[in-house]
């Protein structure tokens, strides 16, 4: 594995800052483990996680996926858990649900609330709050029963939240090494475009400090932010 690093690493100009389309053929020929590794953005802020003001929270809607198949729970009864069924969600339901992940199960990609089952869900905070499964009203996850469809629609096509760590830095999902390099910008554009948008009023000076892009098991690749900054889905 070492090895395999090192050749990795060679291929990647340490002080060079790339520009995105290049950054992404470049991580691309890093990625020579024997799986799909996942290519990764990380975005370093010019916030402070402890001012309320500064938080950064949202969502960005990839519009080539995420390359794998997005296993969808939804807490809901009544006519909400039947629009949920109709929509595809693989997993329905309320007091069961409930109760099997209070036994540990975590079987799912994305966890969908009605806000009527909140008060029931909210219980579940120490296992999915850990895994970044918890229903937010401000991510989107905590919808009425008609808004269903549409949410679990945009699950299905590669919706990934995103939020500030208590490091000040943003982790987020961009799609496969194996996507083709249209693909892979296009998604990179759109969380480009959803996390500048997201800039909290409060934030002053610069907003994003560093930008670096890598895959599961490669070197990362610094991009030049201009051009990275610059990006949207249109």
């Amino acid at each position: 594995m070492k090895k395999r690093y090192e050749a990795a690493a060679k291929l990647v100009e340490e002080k060079k800052e790339y520009a995105p389309e290049e950054a992404i053929a470049t991580v691309k020929k890093t990625a020579t483990a024997k799986f799909d590794e996942t290519v990764e953005l990380h975005l370093r802020m010019g916030l402070d996680p402890r001012n309320s003001a500064h938080q950064v929270r949202g969502i960005a809607l990839l519009p080539y996926g995420l390359g794998k198949q997005v296993r969808v729970l939804v807490f809901a009864q009544g006519e909400a858990a039947k629009a949920a069924e109709a929509a595809g969600a693989d997993f329905v339901g309320s007091d069961e649900l409930v109760k099997k992940i209070e036994e540990g199960w975590t079987e799912f990609d994305v966890a969908i609330a009605t806000p009527d089952m909140m008060g029931k869900v909210g219980k579940l905070g120490k296992v999915l709050g850990r895994k970044g499964l918890m229903p937010n009203p401000k991510s989107g996850t905590v919808v009425a029963g008609n808004d269903l469809p549409k949410v679990l629609g945009d699950a299905r096509k590669g919706r990934v939240e995103f939020k500030l760590d208590r490091t000040a830095i943003i982790h987020i999902v961009v799609g496969k090494a194996s996507f083709e390099p249209e693909k892979l910008m296009g998604n990179l554009s759109s969380i480009v475009e959803a996390i500048v948008k997201a800039r909290p009023s409060g934030a002053k000076g610069v907003y994003v400090r560093s930008a670096f892009l890598t895959t599961s098991m490669g070197p990362s690749v610094k991009l030049d932010l201009k051009p990275t900054l610059a990006l949207t889905s249109s």
